[in-house]
């Protein structure tokens, strides 16, 4: 038989290169903790990029999960699930009117948004922003505003327009009688986690086009209120989600507002696997458990966060909204990221100069104060007084 440790080199062998993987296998988590094969322990502030919303393990989505396995897998799309059809419910409630899409992951979301409104519009067009992420798949990745991203893959899906954040005269200058569809997400994740004013956002919602919000990573609770649009003052069209929404299983989402519904007819869009029965178990449960008090939390634990990373040496800015953080660092954040994880501490980047801070929502302040303390020893610096005066070192 092979040994453990050659089944994990030829595993990663046998997995195409897609991704730079640190070299570290985990294989246990809990709360905010992960465990890798060794045996050592690090506080998770990357939260599995944004997706393990609960915290490894949650009690309330394990249950459901489980108990949903033990009652059925799947059924197909072709006949109603029980769970599919409440968390369609749940997230209406939240959304104040909503028809819901299911399938199995962000990008998959988003090419429901973009052939949703072509077809509700008539219009090809899309305008979105530079520096943005929607995904991977053409569709999603033509509307990504990152070029480098899209070079090896080109020609892309034509039709898109790229805008810069914020900039509301370039906004209304690319919208014309072609666009249909303007996609924004209210924070850029990926592209160094830049907040939307709430003027650009107003003046998009005005414009002649399906407003879209992508709340892939910004949603189901991530800065402080179920939505973030909420926050801005505004009530778009579509909203896609996925990341946090089952705590880590599989699950995308496509929210149309009933007032723009009606477009789409049996057959013109599908998805094998979404609406997955254990999925949706699950994501019920993380839709329960977002309450105002875990709202509130995530609110202070953010404030905490964002207020102590701004006075460290070698941050020169922090930016973001909620438990979602992203510190401007006079070095290359990837550097941060590696002596961080040396430190015991799970963090992100985005982009080139921003380290990103996405820990569970149910994260402690004693756990806020730790992480702010790994943070000051990867950047080199003793841990604030304020951390010192925490007893977390």
């Amino acid at each position: 038989m092979t040994a453990p440790s050659d089944t994990v080199a030829q595993g990663l062998e046998r997995l195409l290169p897609t991704y730079a993987r640190a070299d570290v296998t985990f294989v246990r988590g809990e709360g905010a903790r992960l465990w890798d094969a060794e045996g050592r322990e690090y506080l998770d502030f990357g939260g599995g990029i944004a997706v393990v919303s609960l915290g490894h393990r949650h009690p309330a989505p394990l249950e459901a999960a489980h108990e949903q396995l033990d009652r059925l897998w799947h059924a197909s799309n072709l006949y109603r699930t029980e769970p599919a059809e409440a968390l369609a419910t749940r997230l209406s409630e939240r959304f104040g009117g909503a028809q819901a899409f299911f399938c199995n992951s962000g990008a998959e979301a988003i090419e429901a948004a973009l052939k949703y409104a072509r077809k509700a519009t008539g219009k090809p067009g899309v305008v979105a922003l530079e520096g943005s992420f929607h995904g991977r798949t053409l569709g999603a990745l033509s509307a990504t505003g990152q070029p480098a991203k899209r070079a090896a893959f080109e020609p892309a899906v034509p039709g898109v327009r790229f805008v810069a954040p914020n900039d509301v005269d370039a906004l209304r200058e690319a919208v014309d009688e072609e666009i249909g569809l303007i996609l924004l997400e209210p924070i850029l994740g990926e592209g160094g986690v830049v907040p939307l004013d709430t003027e650009f956002v107003a003046a998009a919602s005005e414009l002649p086009a399906l407003l879209a919000l992508d709340e892939i990573q910004t949603g189901v609770g991530r800065t402080g209120s179920f939505f973030a649009f909420e926050q801005l003052g505004v009530r778009p069209a579509l909203v896609t989600l996925a990341k946090g929404l089952a705590n880590g299983l599989p699950i995308g989402c496509l929210l149309v507002a009933d007032e723009a519904a009606g477009a789409l007819e049996p057959g013109d869009h599908g998805s094998t696997f979404g609406g997955n029965p254990v999925s949706c178990a699950a994501a019920c449960a993380v839709v329960d458990a977002i309450d105002d008090e875990l709202l509130d939390a995530v609110c202070e634990h953010g404030r905490a966060l964002a207020g102590t990373l701004a006075t460290l040496p070698g941050v020169t800015e922090v930016r973001g909204r909620g438990l979602l953080v992203g510190a401007v660092v006079d070095r290359p954040a990837a550097d941060v990221v590696t002596a961080c994880r040396e430190h015991g501490l799970i963090v992100l980047t985005a982009g080139q100069d921003v380290v990103r801070v996405a820990p569970p929502l149910t994260v402690s302040a004693d756990d806020v104060a730790r992480a702010l303390a790994l943070v000051a020893a990867a950047l080199g610096e003793s841990a604030p007084h304020i951390l010192l005066e925490s007893r977390i070192v």
